[in-house]
């Protein structure tokens, strides 16, 4: 599974991050980015849950 923070659509409000610090993480800009590719499979339901919980919508498959 892999998934891409679109740093247009990204707002900072760290609710991936909450979610599933595992997979998400700030960037060097102060917005959310995923720190693994390939998302190992054991994150992947957090991962998932971070991504529908996106207010923004910025979690997306690439």
């Amino acid at each position: 599974m892999r998934l891409i923070v679109d740093q247009d659509l990204c707002i900072s409000c760290g609710l991936c991050i909450d979610t599933c610090p595992e997979v998400f993480d700030w960037n060097d800009d102060g917005k959310a980015d995923v720190i693994v590719d390939p998302i190992p499979e054991e994150f992947e339901d957090a991962a998932n849950e971070a991504k529908d919980g996106c207010p923004t919508e910025a979690i997306v498959e690439p």
